[in-house]
């Protein structure tokens, strides 16, 4: 058999994005944070009232775009332990399959250390059935498979909705999920991603290529067969100073999950919405649009628009995409959001690297760590 033949049947070869879980100190605040300021609606809750008594659990969503909030309500465990060592970050990237016993055995088949073997959850609205790995750091990727059930959102969960008069941005799914990892431990991941999931490398790039006088790294993309999930894994490069992730390992204490892009349809109006809401970005220097046409060639947004809101542009050979940078969503220098627009491009932002880490730079200086 050949390796496209083995892309073809290979467990994992059909996913998608199905939530992301965060664990936080107040999981209360921090969904009305994400509803105030990113546009989210609750959906979904689980604690003491659904039976669950150890945690709180609150379910956002917009469009495809769906994040869990999680809180211990005991000073001791793991979800205290993860927010008392990192703060809060993401602790579970949970994957949408079609079969989750098929994709755990080829999990295990590829080396990853188990946490949850497959596990039904049932509920009146029918079952879920969910297995976890660990993946680096403290994150870890559930499987899940929901082809058996109608409910909200998982057993143990009630539906609850609320909404607040925040504008709404138009964000519409995860693009990408992008892991920051120690020093020399990129290229173990990527083959960690090639076994386990049976993903490829998309692209990669080495300190020449993201650089500035001070700072480095290096960074690698997995991805599966389809382009809807992609893992890019970052490592430190040695620089003249801290690079952005040395900064995130040491404030994360570890390995984790850097940023996740965001997709929405009008960059533009997205970025207009957030910053309505009280969103912060960061920014680019104006030299960045003196001779934007001609690095990226003709495109359908006004330069003067992306000028104003800040917006970066990058093209490949199959089209050009958009992005901008949030800055750091709590206190610790740690995780953020990138917003993204793709136009038939399947590029990273290479053409904005030294744009965007000069302006990470800036706000390291201001923290005190460049």
């Amino acid at each position: 058999m050949n390796m496209a033949q083995q892309t073809k049947v290979h467990p994992l070869a059909h996913i998608d994005w199905d939530h992301v879980e965060f664990y936080v100190g107040n999981a209360k605040q921090a969904a009305h944070f994400y509803m105030s300021a990113f546009g989210f609606d609750q959906t979904a809750y689980a604690g003491p009232e659904t039976g669950v008594k150890d945690r709180v659990s609150y379910v956002l969503q917009q469009n495809d775009l769906r994040f869990v909030l999680t809180t211990s309500l005991v000073p001791d465990g793991p979800i205290s332990d993860h927010v008392r060592l990192h703060g809060d970050g993401v602790h579970d990237v949970a994957i949408l399959v079609q079969d989750v016993r098929a994709a755990w055995k080829a999990a295990l088949d590829g080396g990853a250390e188990p946490l949850l073997e497959p596990t039904v959850y049932e509920d009146t609205s029918g079952s879920l059935i969910r297995a976890t790995i660990k993946t680096y750091g403290d994150t870890v990727h559930s499987f899940v498979q929901r082809d058996g059930y109608r409910g909200i959102f998982a057993p143990g969960f009630i539906e609850l909705r609320r909404s607040l008069p925040s504008r709404k941005p138009g964000l519409t799914a995860v693009d990408h999920c992008v892991g920051n990892v120690g020093w020399g431990e990129m290229d173990a991941w990527g083959e960690f991603y090639a076994r386990v999931f049976g993903f490829s490398q998309l692209v990669s790039f080495d300190d020449r290529d993201i650089s500035t006088e001070y700072t480095a790294l290096r960074s690698k993309v997995m991805t599966d067969p389809r382009h809807q999930v992609k893992f890019p894994i970052n490592e430190p490069a040695r620089g003249k100073k801290k690079s952005q992730i040395e900064e995130y390992l040491d404030f994360y204490r570890g390995s984790g999950v850097q940023h996740i892009a965001i997709r929405t349809s009008d960059i533009a109006e997205t970025v207009r919405a957030l910053s309505a809401n009280g969103v912060e970005f960061l920014d680019t220097p104006e030299s960045y649009y003196d001779m934007l046409a001609e690095r990226v060639g003709r495109i359908d947004e006004a330069v003067e628009t992306l000028r104003g809101l800040k917006i970066l542009v990058d093209r490949d050979d199959r089209g050009y995409m958009l992005q901008i940078f949030t800055k750091p969503l709590q206190d610790r220098p740690t995780l953020f959001f990138e917003i993204i627009q793709r136009k038939g491009s399947l590029s990273f932002g290479k053409g904005n690297f030294k744009a965007l880490f000069v302006s990470i730079e800036r706000e390291q200086e201001r923290r005190g760590t460049l």
